[in-house]
């Protein structure tokens, strides 16, 4: 498993791949994905939908006091980065965790094009961290999406 040492600036990311990663530790990556997308936002499709058994599939987080407070899910497909299922804690946002883990994705990501469905609200702070429209407004979970794609 990789590590990125704390600083004052960044919190500790850690990213792995579903072997990785302590069962206990998955269990609550899944649990706070349960608690944001199913709790918070009445999402209508199912979280678990394979793709972390994708060898290619990475999964972020970022723990505070031992406990993982945002996590992101990172993998390839032609080509390509697909970034998704990124979650905050509710009483963890606005504190640059949910950036990072993007940050450390698009790192992770080795040059290949980055792409992600980012919910339409939240399109301005992809825009913020280098990511473009790139294509028409759509419903996913029962959310409005838009398409977005990393600029470099």
């Amino acid at each position: 498993m990789v590590h990125t040492p704390p600083t004052a600036a960044a919190p500790q990311v850690h990213w792995a791949s579903l072997d990785e990663i302590d069962p206990v530790v998955l269990y609550r990556l899944l649990w706070l994905r349960s608690e944001v997308f199913n709790g918070e936002q009445h999402c209508t499709d199912d979280d678990l939908d394979g793709r972390e058994l994708d060898p290619s599939s990475r999964i972020g987080w970022v723990e505070v006091d031992k406990e993982p407070v945002a996590t992101l899910r990172a993998f390839d497909e032609d080509g390509v980065t697909v970034l998704g299922r990124l979650a905050t804690a509710a009483d963890h946002r606005g504190r640059g965790l949910a950036a990072a883990l993007v940050r450390r994705a698009v790192a992770e990501s080795a040059g290949r094009p980055v792409v992600l469905h980012a919910q339409a609200h939240l399109q301005d702070w992809y825009a913020g961290l280098g990511f473009a429209l790139d294509g028409e407004p759509f419903m996913e979970a029962g959310i409005p999406h838009v398409p977005m794609r990393l600029t470099r």
